[in-house]
């Protein structure tokens, strides 16, 4: 597995990891506003992709770079790799690619009653790259309850 920036060949690919989420997150390979921001992310080279020769990906990332304060927009393995260091691969990846400095990484994930809190294994994720509970968000689009983790970074993600 290598972990490299999308291209717009992988667009079908990230469609197809959304599809395999969309009970958690509520509909997105359809959805215009999804689809948009995908190819906004691949355009900025802000999207993240781990692949293995052949054709389905494992797993990709959509970052926002926007100092002090940084966002994971979307984060997803596919079914059959999960649990295999995919999504910590991805994430070292865009923290040392994209998180220069000093900074605050925001991410929005399930709330603690959401079904895909546990069966995803997000929260336990990011508490053990040392993201804290933050407050209580707007719902998802699935109307699922959502909740801010935050890492604070004092110094270079790289050192």
């Amino acid at each position: 597995m290598h972990v490299r920036v999308a291209g717009e060949q992988d667009f079908p690919g990230l469609l197809g990891l959304a599809a395999q989420v969309e009970h958690w997150f509520g509909p997105m390979v359809e959805d215009r506003g999804f689809q948009d921001a995908v190819r906004k992310h691949i355009r900025r080279s802000t999207a993240l992709v781990a692949a293995t020769p052949g054709p389905d990906l494992l797993g990709g990332l959509l970052f926002a770079v926007k100092a002090p304060t940084y966002h994971v927009h979307w984060l997803v393995v596919a079914e059959q790799a999960r649990g295999k260091g995919v999504r910590r691969a991805l994430m070292a990846d865009a923290m040392r690619r994209f998180v220069p400095g000093p900074g605050i990484v925001e991410v929005v994930t399930f709330g603690a009653d959401h079904p895909g809190a546990s069966a995803s294994g997000a929260r336990v994720f990011y508490e053990r790259l040392g993201f804290s509970p933050g407050e209580v968000t707007d719902p998802g689009p699935d109307g699922g309850s959502r909740q801010v983790y935050r890492l604070a970074l004092r110094k270079s993600s790289t050192s």
